[in-house]
């Protein structure tokens, strides 16, 4: 339990430089609370105690601004930076290194009982106002955009942006530590429309030579 505790407080120090001492993680954190009730609540749903583990869960939501079902399953060295407005549903599975921006949403597309919400690979970064959505999975070491909306699978060390979210680049695989430079994406928009300048420009200029 210890060797957990300082492994979350030592990825608050690796992904946050205005991360400036133990004391203000421990204190001042809501992501850190939120992800520590989260494995009190899971302990008991695991254990049966369901009412109990939800009634936790919702008490941490209050607390926090972040809502995690107990019964997701929530890696090692996770981080959730800012945090308010984080929703994670109950059959999320999120890997070991993932790091989530305020605004994140993990969350089910179907009313049916069973996997109804994503899984997230190692070394993920999701971006702000981020939405997950379904039984799909995240490839270890993607970057998910800012405000993307991603309803399909998407492979390993993939850059995704836009609604419905897409894969646009692929990083370098096998990163050790996560890319939170996640300002540093493609601009889809601007990419179309320099194409559709060029290809306006090469009309006009064939057409001058008729």
């Amino acid at each position: 339990m210890f060797r957990t505790l300082r492994e979350d407080i030592r990825s608050v120090f690796d992904r946050d430089p205005a991360a400036r001492s133990t004391m203000e993680i421990l204190i001042c954190y809501a992501g850190l609370h939120a992800v520590w009730g989260h494995r009190m609540a899971h302990w008991l749903w695991t254990h049966k105690l369901k009412l109990l583990a939800r009634a936790l869960s919702q008490i941490n939501r209050f607390f926090t601004g972040i809502e995690i079902h107990p019964g997701a399953v929530i890696g090692r060295r996770f981080f959730i930076d800012h945090g308010m407005g984080v929703v994670i549903g109950e059959t999320a599975e999120v890997g070991n290194d993932v790091t989530l921006y305020h605004g994140v949403t993990l969350g089910g597309v179907s009313t049916q009982k069973g996997k109804r919400h994503p899984t997230i690979g190692d070394g993920v970064v999701i971006g702000a106002g981020a939405k997950i959505l379904g039984a799909i999975t995240i490839g270890s070491c993607s970057r998910v955009g800012a405000n993307a909306v991603v309803v399909d699978d998407i492979p390993p060390d993939s850059v995704v942006v836009g609604i419905p979210g897409h894969p646009v680049h692929k990083d370098k695989p096998g990163a050790k530590q996560p890319d939170l430079n996640h300002n540093k994406l493609p601009d889809v928009i601007e990419e179309a429309l320099e194409e559709l300048i060029e290809r306006v420009e090469k009309l006009e200029a064939e057409r001058a030579k008729v």
